[in-house]
């Protein structure tokens, strides 16, 4: 965008990119989701920072900020839910001291959701200060602005941030059907969703992934269910069956509706999402080698024991535990004083001890719980569960109104129940703050001072001798990590990339029902001959082997790249009762090191290292015996 000689020419650039993938036309912006850097590019050249930073540097200053607007409204939001600046502070403490576990990867800058989640926490600070009771007109004119504005930027910066939405809109509408807040704000945030949508699928290229997602379908339910239930009165029988046939009526017409936009809306984005849910929750097998792969990954698998041991060491999880427990608990007792028609005051003073009856508490009691139940079952998920655990544990500790909830229940009669519940909202804070700052500051400083280095010798003289030795037109083929790294480091063009939501990419990696079109059989047991179409056929001039991957010692078992290309290619037993077969060539990576024949034919080693063999594919192949 920098090199461009005008913005409107580097967007075309980026959208029509013939340059990255070899016979592939490309449109980056949407596939890599670059919106982020479009806004940096405007940003960089109008104020001026040209003349005074270099790129990389106003880049990284940009994420670092934006991590600090997400503390921020993290410290906003526990300030609004409890009343004081305590559990703020408490929030912002907690979220450094577990950083490890509040992002996907801990040394990685440019990750989409660093662009995307500030904006989903500024959402969630300005939906909060929404749906409190006693909000003036201009406090709740101002939150719905900044929702607004932070619901439409954060559905532009990351392709999944529809899936987070959904699950806020299912927390809204169970919100809702209790009666636990007026219908009128929730509908209101209905309908920024649609705006968002509709917006994000016109500026981003026309996706159909938007108009396909289940949050339209959810939220179009909603509003159909809506005009059917406007002249049943609240309290009455009647209301209370409505209730129930609302709930069925509109999780059948989310189904309904979302199965009708797949069959008229042409869309192939993120349908290996779903592939991998249904692999992973036993619903299908398959000998698919990217699924497999997948179901592979550290981050997709359940929790270890060591994240739960990191936030139990810094004290969070027991106080998250204890604060979901007393709302839930009392947000389960207004419910059911609600079914039964019991009238509830409508402002709910500290004497009253009962914190389930706030809608915004309630709101986020049911909304950690669905981002917690994502955690369980994949790690990798943690960093959207994280955050929301120090805010929630930080405003349960430092709110009155919990203390008091608990005594009410307790029956306490000794002391004054809102003296130690004033008292203990205070001290408690302070004690774990102390304590936190005795055993992790240290820890901390000792970290800031630590200079890191990047550390790759391999790697640096193999790009290096990339960008001295081949050609400007060359295309190099191996992993999709790998190529991506190539891409990245020297600009040459490549035959793949590590991208799950583009099919062709997909195949190029790994077919099932064509095995002639994979890139990565060049770890499997194949012909030379059988490679050497799958890489000429994608117009590939050299081919790079990693020696982490030919001769990978994997811990988990059946988890060897090389073991998954087995298993696709059907050369060895995955269960009971499947056909043993063998391959009659050797592991093509292996093989070709030898240098024999026939392998020597097709390939010519021009360069290696300790970690990568790369070979120039030749394009007259002379016979040798």
């Amino acid at each position: 965008m920098l090199k461009a000689p005008s913005f409107e020419r580097g967007v075309y650039e980026l959208t029509h990119n013939n340059k990255t993938v070899s016979l592939k036309t490309i449109n980056a912006v949407q596939q890599m989701s670059l919106y982020p850097e479009l806004i940096a590019s405007v940003l960089y050249q109008a104020t001026g920072s040209n003349e005074i930073i270099e790129p990389v540097y106003f880049y990284i200053g940009i994420v670092f900020g934006l991590q600090g607007i997400y503390v921020t409204a993290l410290f906003v939001t526990s300030w609004l839910m409890s009343g004081t600046w305590l559990a703020g502070m408490l929030t912002v403490a907690w979220f450094i001291i577990n950083r490890v576990d509040t992002t996907r990867i801990e040394y990685s800058i440019p990750l989409r959701e660093n662009w995307a989640l500030p904006y989903f926490a500024c959402q969630i600070a300005a939906l909060t200060g929404y749906l409190k009771s006693n909000l003036n007109t201009y406090g709740e004119r101002f939150c719905y602005l900044l929702m607004s504005a932070s619901t439409y930027t954060f559905m532009m910066m990351w392709e999944y941030s529809h899936y987070l939405l959904f699950l806020q809109a299912i927390s809204l509408f169970l919100l809702d059907s209790f009666s636990l807040q007026q219908s009128d704000k929730v509908h209101e945030v209905y309908k920024i969703y649609i705006f968002s949508l509709f917006l994000g699928y016109l500026l981003q290229f026309e996706n159909s992934a938007l108009l396909v997602s289940p949050l339209l379908s959810l939220v179009v339910a909603l509003m159909l269910a809506k005009c059917l239930q406007l002249n049943v009165k609240k309290g009455t029988f009647v209301a209370k069956i409505m209730k129930v046939i609302n709930f069925y009526l509109v999780c059948t017409l989310t189904v309904t509706l979302n199965i009708i936009m797949k069959m008229f809306v042409p869309h192939k984005e993120n349908g290996h999402m779903l592939k991998f849910l249904e692999v992973k929750f036993g619903l299908n097998m398959t000998k698919n080698f990217t699924m497999n792969w997948l179901l592979c990954q550290e981050s997709l698998q359940a929790p270890s024991q060591d994240f739960f041991l990191r936030l139990t060491q810094s004290s969070l999880l027991p106080f998250y535990i204890l604060v979901l427990i007393i709302c839930f608990l009392s947000m389960m007792q207004v419910i059911f004083r609600r079914i039964n028609g019991k009238s509830l005051k409508e402002t709910i003073t500290l004497e009253d001890g009962r914190i389930g009856g706030r809608p915004e508490i309630i709101y986020h009691v049911i909304h950690t719980i669905l981002l917690g139940s994502l955690a369980m079952v994949i790690e990798g998920l943690k960093y959207l569960w994280t955050p929301y655990v120090c805010m929630l544990a930080a405003f349960g500790v430092c709110s009155p109104e919990l203390w008091m909830t608990l005594f009410k229940w307790l029956r306490l009669r000794t002391v004054h129940p809102v003296l130690l519940a004033l008292i203990l909202s205070m001290a408690v804070p302070t004690i774990i703050g102390l304590s936190l700052w005795k055993e992790f500051f240290p820890r901390l400083m000792t970290e800031l001072m630590e200079l890191q280095e990047f550390y790759d010798p391999d790697t640096v003289e193999l790009m290096t001798w990339i960008k001295r030795q081949a050609p400007v037109a060359a295309v190099f083929a191996g992993s999709p990590q790998l190529m991506g790294a190539i891409k990245l480091c020297t600009g040459w063009m490549v035959t793949s990339l590590p991208l799950y939501n583009d099919d062709d990419l997909l195949k190029r990696n790994e077919n099932v029902r064509h095995f002639r079109l994979q890139i990565y059989q060049i770890y499997s047991k194949r012909s030379a001959e059988d490679i050497y179409k799958i890489l000429t056929s994608y117009k590939a001039n050299y081919l790079i082997v990693e020696d982490a991957i030919c001769n990978e010692v994997g811990t988990m078992r059946g988890c060897r790249v090389k073991d998954l290309l087995d298993i696709a290619n059907g050369h060895v037993v995955c269960e009971e009762g499947d056909k043993l077969t063998y391959s009659k060539y050797g592991r093509f990576c292996h093989e070709v090191k030898i240098n024999y024949s026939p392998y020597v034919n097709y390939f010519t080693r021009v360069y290696w290292n300790r970690s990568y063999f790369v070979y120039k594919i030749n394009t007259v192949i002379s016979f040798q015996s």
